[in-house]
């Protein structure tokens, strides 16, 4: 079976030509990751539906790529079901790629409710429109490396461990877990709908604006020439380029619409010696973007997260032959590379071309 698999993607010929004229919705596509999803399949020639809350920014991705005006762009809230299922019996689509969420574990400590309601019942509600719809073949749920439940292993969680999150963040995408088995076992399967749930590491790349992670965290510290604030230094995270994640989820989402019998759950993450800590990350960029630019650490009592984490990606590997592609000082290169022609006024949306470009070939 491995041997068949791994043919399967072999003779692919790259994932992206697969989506050529297909119809893909993306939820959450005006978000980091969603853009940058957005502009993968645009470029591979895919139709792409995004739905999305839509919240205004002072600056985003969205907006910088120009993606917005190269795709149906569709305000609405993964919350509200009713029109989720107009919006699939409107377009159609024959993929969905389900990344809407409240991703940060700090804003789910001051928001539990909202971060239930939209990574929990979100997933509810998506599974129930793919279920009432006719078109879908592949469905993919974006979750997290935060789902299992946390021992601080230094090894890497496999897909069978136990799922059961701390924080209200992790807890809510543990839940969105369950219930997308539930519904591909209930309902999605015998529809011939492939499932699967893919959970990544911590990414990073370019255009990311968000509040309490910390490469963003490095970028503004920069651009304010100011010192990099180190909450939690010796933090061991799974850190990838957001392509790697992105590459995963199609190359999934292209094996299950072919032979549903891809249908699962996936760890993707870096290889072992790319697991490292915050220092070493931000070390890292500093390398990169110039040493004019210093680090301080400000440990502080605050809610818990995890101290160390890690994945074990050897089943993406065995089904499909997959391996990661940029190693993280890379990774962190294309951050900077990406973040320096922004703040020097330059088109982003080339450097990402280029960026997709390079990655895929």
């Amino acid at each position: 079976m491995v041997i068949e698999q791994k043919a399967l993607v072999t003779n692919m010929d790259t994932t992206l030509h697969f989506f050529k004229g297909k119809k893909v919705l993306i939820t959450g596509h005006t978000g980091f990751k969603g853009s940058w999803l957005s502009t993968v399949l645009v470029n591979a020639g895919a139709e792409v539906i995004g739905y999305s809350t839509c919240r205004e920014k002072e600056i985003s991705l969205f907006k910088l790529s120009g993606i917005e005006n190269q795709i149906v762009h569709i305000k609405g809230d993964i919350r509200d079901l009713d029109h989720l299922k107009k919006v699939f019996d409107i377009y159609k689509p024959e993929i969905v790629i389900h990344m809407a969420a409240q991703p940060i574990v700090l804003e789910s400590y001051e928001d539990p409710v909202t971060t239930y309601e939209t990574n929990t019942m979100g997933t509810v509600n998506i599974c129930e429109a793919i279920r009432h719809a006719s078109t879908v073949r592949s469905f993919i749920n974006v979750t997290t490396d935060k789902v299992y439940e946390n021992h601080e292993w230094v090894w890497g969680y496999r897909e069978n461990e136990s799922l059961n999150g701390y924080d209200p963040y992790s807890n809510s995408k543990s839940c969105s877990e369950l219930v997308t088995d539930s519904y591909n076992r209930s309902f999605l399967r015998s529809l011939e709908v492939g499932v699967s749930t893919v959970r990544a590491g911590n990414v990073i790349g370019g255009g990311d604006f968000a509040r309490n992670r910390i490469i963003p965290d490095c970028v503004r510290a920069a651009q304010r020439q100011e010192p990099i604030i180190l909450r939690n230094p010796y933090s061991v995270r799974p850190y990838q380029h957001v392509l790697e994640a992105l590459n995963a989820y199609l190359l999934v989402a292209v094996a299950q619409y072919r032979n549903i019998n891809y249908s699962s759950s996936y760890n993707v993450g870096p290889d072992e010696a790319d697991c490292i800590d915050t220092k070493t990350l931000v070390d890292l960029f500093i390398k990169h973007w110039g040493n004019e630019i210093k680090s301080t650490s400000a440990m502080e009592a605050g809610p818990h997260e995890a101290n160390f984490l890690k994945l074990d990606c050897s089943k993406l590997k065995a089904t499909f032959g997959w391996k990661p592609r940029w190693n993280i000082d890379t990774a962190v290169g294309k951050v900077v590379e990406w973040s320096k022609s922004w703040l020097a006024g330059e088109n982003v949306r080339t450097v990402m071309n280029a960026q997709i470009s390079e990655f895929f070939s």
